[in-house]
């Protein structure tokens, strides 16, 4: 198995260079919310391991949100984020992302601190400001963006191949519709035309770091067991406190502020979503939201593994990160459908999550015990989220068209290839996927 990898470049803007920042990246796109994936900038087409990636600006546009707690303002400088996903180490891509777009990529960082001083490699200045994920989510973990291509081609060609015999022979007999799809396939690939790549192995390297992790947590728990005990009980009760005494923030955007995300939404059948803000202040929910950020990393990575976070199946790829020395949390996820049917989704089937994962922030609906409350108070939680939203400036995926179930359903069709079916009724099913 290819295991999937996360990358983060966050590089403040120099003072007085926001202007030509935007120009830069405006001029990576054909259209609003529609990327050039061969533009000179980052030729994003170049990179076959690339799965997505997205250029921002982060702002802090609710810092003052935080006075609502008698704390002062964090100080937070505009900054460029360069961001994806990529199969295999991010080490080895980001290697190859400062050789290919060595030109690309200086006449960006020359718009932003530091550059102009650093005595280092493209490379060396990529590392330097790579900021790592709390937490991250795959949709399918292994899946290559060689597999989803080729898994497409094969899709069309059967649905095709399939139209055509069921028009000219009518068949009826449904192991005789197989066998022939079958003999079509081996055919386009005696020829080159249809590739089917074999899962690569996966490393030992990989196997043993998630070895490791996945018996970090029962081991933990069980260390930390006496202690719990103990502390768990107050640590309830001073959650209760400062719930009851989060102050009322207004969360509506301005119209211009939603107008500016709409005009890069819903240009595909997926979108990207950004959103940024302050955490709460205090000790204890930074190490309360820390400690969830932890179970929701090992879940990602060991349980939620298929095509599902939690009931949802519409995210491709999500992360929680960390920034302003841990007192400020960017989440970023690629989703299927529209921004309503995807907080829809979440609020109806893990609505408690959100609360979990997103309570600690400032402005976020009141919440009961971290569960109770928050997302489940529908309007003020899309408020919310939409006035802590940032806009994408550029935003490439390497298979647009494709929904994650779509994805799930072409591989299916691959292994109703590959395998042999026990009985009609399961080529019957096979041939629906088709």
């Amino acid at each position: 198995m290819t295991p999937q990898s996360s990358f983060m470049i966050v590089v403040p803007i120099a003072s007085g260079k926001r202007d030509a920042m935007d120009s830069l990246l405006e001029s990576m796109n054909l259209a609003p919310g529609r990327v050039d994936p061969h533009n000179p900038v980052i030729p994003f087409a170049l990179f076959d391991e690339l799965h997505s990636a997205r250029l921002l600006i982060i702002e802090a546009n609710t810092a003052e949100d935080i006075l609502a707690y008698d704390t002062e303002v964090r100080h937070w400088t505009p900054s460029l984020a360069l961001l994806g996903e990529v199969d295999g180490e991010r080490g080895q891509f980001l290697a190859r992302l400062a050789v290919v777009a060595s030109h690309g990529l200086a006449t960006l960082f020359a718009l932003c601190q530091g550059f102009d001083t650093h005595q280092g490699s493209m490379l060396s200045f990529l590392q330097s400001h790579q900021t790592n994920s709390a937490a991250d989510y795959v949709n399918w973990r292994g899946r290559t963006v060689r597999q989803v291509h080729e898994e497409a081609r094969l899709q069309r060609f059967l649905a095709e191949r399939l139209s055509t015999m069921l028009a000219e022979d009518g068949h009826t007999d449904v192991r005789q519709i197989r066998q022939q799809l079958l003999t079509s396939v081996q055919l386009e690939q005696q020829t080159g035309r249809l590739t089917l790549t074999p899962e690569a192995p996966t490393s030992w390297r990989h196997w043993w770091r998630n070895a490791l992790h996945l018996i970090s947590l029962p081991v933990i728990l069980l260390l930390l067991t006496p202690v719990l005990v103990v502390v768990l009980p107050l640590a309830l009760w001073r959650l209760r406190k400062i719930e009851k005494n989060d102050p009322d923030i207004d969360t509506k955007s301005t119209l211009a502020h939603i107008r500016t995300l709409s005009r890069i939404e819903d240009h595909d059948v997926s979108n990207q979503f950004n959103v940024f803000g302050d955490v709460k202040p205090g000790l204890f929910r930074l190490l309360l939201l820390k400690s969830v950020m932890y179970i929701v990393s090992y879940a990602a990575r060991h349980i939620y593994r298929r095509g599902y976070l939690a009931r949802v199946r519409t995210i491709h790829f999500a992360r929680w990160v960390f920034l302003n020395q841990n007192r400020s949390m960017y989440f970023a996820s690629l989703y299927d459908g529209s921004l309503e049917s995807y907080m829809d989704d979440f609020i109806n089937k893990v609505a408690f999550g959100l609360n979990l994962t997103f309570s600690h922030g400032v402005g976020y609906p009141r919440t009961r015990w971290m569960i109770k409350g928050g997302a489940e108070l529908e309007q003020p939680f899309k408020q919310t989220l939409r006035r802590h939203q940032l806009p994408a400036a550029v935003w490439y995926r390497a298979h647009p068209g494709l929904t994650a179930i779509d994805m799930a359903r072409h591989a299916r069709i691959r292994r109703g290839i590959e395998e042999y079916p026990l009985d009609n009724a399961q080529i019957r099913q096979w041939l629906s996927e088709i």
